[in-house]
């Protein structure tokens, strides 16, 4: 299981990421065409060409919209199995923690450290910025009808927040499977998907213990995965027609007041994605790892940019141990082990994205999150980020899974499918980056002092 997604694979024809950028321009240059025409004949006299144009409008929109809903139907309905079966097998991965010793619990502890603190300036930054809040309150109402259906029965539910302390208690479930029941459509009476969660992880660290004993199950839970995954892969061939079609349903209702909002949300992912980049590890590595900030990103940046531009942390993976060992001289015992442990659970940048997308969208949707809730959303995201699949749109049914926990409708994810990609680009490049900082920072504090980080011929554990 990999970071982050992992973009198709080579092949004749377009590439994935292309065709799905081609339906999302087409949709929306489709759907502004198709606002400025039914604001233009409902301006008019209204006469008979006048009404059959507004009916035909109205015809397309009402057919592209489920369209839409059956792409992001089909990865809703493997949420359960997927969260479950990715976070218990990401911890089986992990391995057990009494054998990981202790530059494991060091990757581990700043691993946690940065998720954290990426959620956290993610979440600060919806709050200052309110990107959300752009959109006028019309606007806001024609979302809630397309994009759920009791979507204001939920927003009254949100308002109905728990106390934390009611919160941490109930992180573990009496009964798993009714949390799993009613995780997705909100009827949880728990803490639903997060205790889901919980639960998973829990079970991760009891295979551990019993690795012998439990092969059976880990090769369900693997074949689980494996299901999930090829339904989503299956749905992501849909996606350039589906996203399409969810973007134009809203150019059409909407106009350009849903890209003023969309831009605002893109300002405030980045300028967080480069906080964490730049000022966060910038201060890890000057801190624990005793390196120039200025030389760590020059001697990472290849890593960077091929993280970039695959949008993928496998794919990135052998570029960032090459980097590791020629250029940053770290051991190899300690770069392997970090850089493979954080392909499974360092997720900063996606993190921070999903924290991001959820507060941003219950902004547009109207639901004001309490302090128990924006405390949900921050662990959700960052377990959430640790069980990120592997392949296109691997993330996007955990954070539909976050926005449910709080009251925020799941299909309106759809309104962020349109500016996902660039975005899944700069995310991968920080969820790299941050691999590569823990890795400096172990290797300092397992005692390799700088002669050491510097002189290849002094570096234990070499190949």
């Amino acid at each position: 299981m990999s970071t982050d997604r992992n973009h198709g694979k080579p092949g004749r024809g377009l590439p994935l990421h292309t065709k799905i950028l081609i339906g999302l321009l087409v949709g929306i240059i489709g759907g502004l065409i198709a606002h400025s025409i039914g604001g233009t004949v409902k301006g008019g006299e209204g006469d008979a060409n006048s009404n059959g144009l507004i009916d035909w409008l109205d015809t397309v929109i009402y057919w592209a919209e489920p369209v839409g809903k059956v792409f992001l139907r089909l990865m809703f309905m493997v949420v359960v199995p997927m969260v479950f079966s990715a976070l218990a097998l990401a911890v089986v991965e992990i391995g057990d923690l009494r054998k990981l010793g202790r530059m494991g619990l060091k990757t581990l502890g700043f691993t946690a450290i940065l998720s954290s603190s990426a959620v956290l300036i993610g979440i600060g930054l919806v709050g200052m910025m309110q990107p959300g809040k752009s959109l006028g309150e019309a606007q806001r109402q024609k979302l809630l009808e397309q994009y759920s259906k009791g979507a204001s029965d939920k927003v009254d539910k949100a308002k109905e927040a728990k106390a934390i302390r009611d919160t941490l208690v109930d992180l573990f479930p009496e009964n798993p499977l009714q949390e799993m029941v009613g995780a997705v459509d909100g009827s949880s009476k728990g803490n639903g998907m997060l205790a889901v969660m919980v639960f998973a992880l829990v079970c991760g660290m009891a295979i551990t213990t019993k690795p012998d004993e439990t092969k059976t199950f880990v090769g369900f839970l693997e074949g689980l995965y494996e299901i999930s995954m090829s339904v989503i892969e299956f749905a992501m061939k849909l996606a350039p027609v589906g996203a399409g079609c969810l973007v134009f349903a809203l150019a059409a209702q909407l106009g350009l007041d849903i890209l003023k909002t969309l831009f605002m949300f893109v300002i405030t992912a980045v300028l967080g994605l480069g906080l964490q980049l730049f000022v966060v590890y910038g201060i890890v590595v000057m801190i624990f790892a005793r390196m120039s900030p200025i030389s760590f990103f020059s001697k990472v940046s290849e890593a960077m940019l091929v993280a970039f531009g695959t949008s993928s942390s496998s794919a990135t993976l052998p570029t960032a141990m090459k980097v590791a060992d020629e250029e940053l001289k770290l051991p190899t015992r300690v770069s392997n082990f970090v850089l493979t442990v954080g392909a499974t659970g360092n997720q900063n940048g996606t993190a921070l994205y999903e924290g991001v997308v959820v507060l941003f969208l219950a902004q547009v949707m109207g639901v004001d999150l309490s302090a128990s809730q924006q405390f949900t959303v921050v662990l959700m995201s960052i377990l959430a980020g640790v069980g990120t699949a592997g392949v296109p749109g691997g993330s996007l049914p955990l954070i539909v899974v976050v926005m449910q926990s709080v009251g925020v409708p799941g299909a309106a994810i759809g309104i962020v499918l349109g500016v996902d990609r660039i975005l899944d680009m700069c995310r991968t490049v920080v969820n790299v980056t941050g691999d590569l900082a823990i890795a400096a920072c172990v290797a300092r504090t397992e005692g390799d002092d700088a002669a050491s980080l510097e002189n290849p011929s002094t570096r234990t554990g070499d190949r």
